[in-house]
C-alpha cells in the first residue's frame, strides 16, 4: 500500500524523489577473486534488493526523508523483492511501473575478502524507463525538493528527468555511474548541484589525468557543474561550492561490504541537502552514513536510520 504524504518543505510533498535504476543483487563472497578463465569457490548466493536509484531511495528513506521512486521493475519475484524492500525502508512506491512480461534488472556481484567487490549489471525493464515517464511525472519532480539521478537507466531519460528539474526549480543530485561511454551532456552537468563523484569517475569526466581531487573538482566545475562532491573512500569526501573546497574525514569503519556504500553517500546527501544543510554539512553526515554501511553486507539491508548514527 502507499502510504499518504503529508505537504510540507515549502509545499513540496516530497523530500527527495530517485529517478533510476532498481535491481536485485546477486551476490558471491570469494576468498580471492579469480583470474582470466580460472573458477575459485564461493559462498552461498544471496539475492538482496539493489540498483542504484533504489539504492539512494532507500537510504534517504531510512534516515527519515519523505522519499518517492520512479523506476521500472518486471513483474517477475525479483520485481516484488524490490517492491517490498522500498516499502520496508519507508519509500513510496506508487510511481514504479511494474512491466507485464519483462525481466527486472540483475547485478552479479563478487566480493572479496578485503569488502570490496566486482560488479556485473544487466539492466532489464532498467533499459524501458523512458523520457515519456519523465514527462508523465512532471507534477512529481515539481512536488519534490530534490531530485537525484545516476547513470543506470537511458542517458536521455536521466536528461531529460534533470531539465524538468530546472524548470520546477528542483535542486539535481547528479551521481554519473557507471560513467557513461561518451561525455555527459552539457545540460546534465550544468543541472548538477552537486555532481557527485568517486576518484576514478572524477579523473575520467574532468579530463584531469595527475592531479589532485580538488584540482579535478575545480576543473569539473569550470565545466559546468554547479558544485561537486567527490567520494574518497574510507578518507571522506571533499566539496566543492561557491563557498569554496571543504575537506570531510573519513570516518573509521572496519568494512564488511562496501557494496552500495557509494548509494548510502548519495541518498543521506540528497536527504540532508533537502532539509536545507550546506553542502559541507550534507557531506559530513553522509559519510557517516556510508562508513556504518560498509560494516554490513548487502546494500539496502545495511543502511542505517537516522537514531543509529548516534
Amino acid at each position: 500500500m502507499t502510504r499518504t504524504v503529508p505537504m510540507t518543505n515549502g509545499g513540496r510533498r516530497y523530500d527527495v524523489l530517485v529517478v533510476g535504476s532498481a535491481n536485485a543483487d546477486l551476490t558471491v563472497r570469494v576468498g580471492r577473486r579469480p583470474g582470466p578463465g580460472e573458477t575459485v569457490p564461493g559462498s552461498d548466493l544471496v539475492e538482496s534488493p539493489g540498483g542504484k536509484g533504489a539504492n539512494q531511495a532507500a537510504a534517504a528513506a531510512r534516515l527519515g526523508a519523505r522519499t518517492t521512486l520512479l523506476a521500472r521493475v518486471g513483474d517477475d519475484a525479483y520485481g516484488e523483492l524490490l517492491l517490498e524492500a522500498q516499502r520496508a525502508a519507508g519509500t513510496d512506491v506508487g510511481h514504479v511501473r511494474v512491466e507485464a512480461g519483462a525481466r527486472t534488472g540483475t547485478a552479479m556481484i563478487v566480493v572479496g575478502p578485503d569488502g570490496d567487490n566486482a560488479i556485473v549489471v544487466s539492466p532489464g525493464a532498467n533499459a524501458r524507463l523512458s523520457p515519456e515517464d519523465v514527462a508523465a511525472a512532471d507534477a512529481l519532480i515539481a512536488d519534490s525538493a530534490v531530485l537525484s539521478l545516476q547513470g543506470e537507466v537511458p542517458w536521455e531519460t536521466t536528461a531529460a528527468a534533470a531539465r524538468a528539474a530546472r524548470r520546477a526549480g528542483t535542486r539535481v543530485v547528479l551521481n554519473p555511474s557507471p560513467v557513461p561511454p561518451h561525455d555527459l551532456p552539457h545540460d546534465l552537468l550544468t543541472a548538477a548541484d552537486p555532481l557527485v563523484v568517486n576518484e576514478h569517475e572524477a579523473r575520467l569526466l574532468s579530463g584531469v589525468a595527475d592531479g589532485s581531487p580538488a584540482d579535478r573538482a575545480h576543473a569539473l566545475r569550470r565545466r559546468g557543474a554547479r558544485s561537486v562532491v567527490v567520494t574518497l573512500g574510507a578518507d571522506g569526501a571533499l566539496t566543492l561550492d561557491d563557498e569554496g573546497a571543504t575537506t570531510v574525514p573519513g570516518v573509521p569503519a572496519e568494512a564488511v561490504d562496501t557494496t552500495g556504500a557509494g548509494d548510502a553517500f548519495t541518498g543521506a546527501l540528497a536527504w540532508r541537502l533537502a532539509q536545507g544543510d550546506r553542502l559541507g554539512e550534507a557531506a559530513r553526515l553522509a559519510v557517516r552514513v556510508a562508513a556504518v554501511s560498509v560494516t554490513r553486507p548487502g546494500a539496502q539491508t545495511s543502511y542505517p536510520a537516522a537514531e543509529e548514527l548516534g
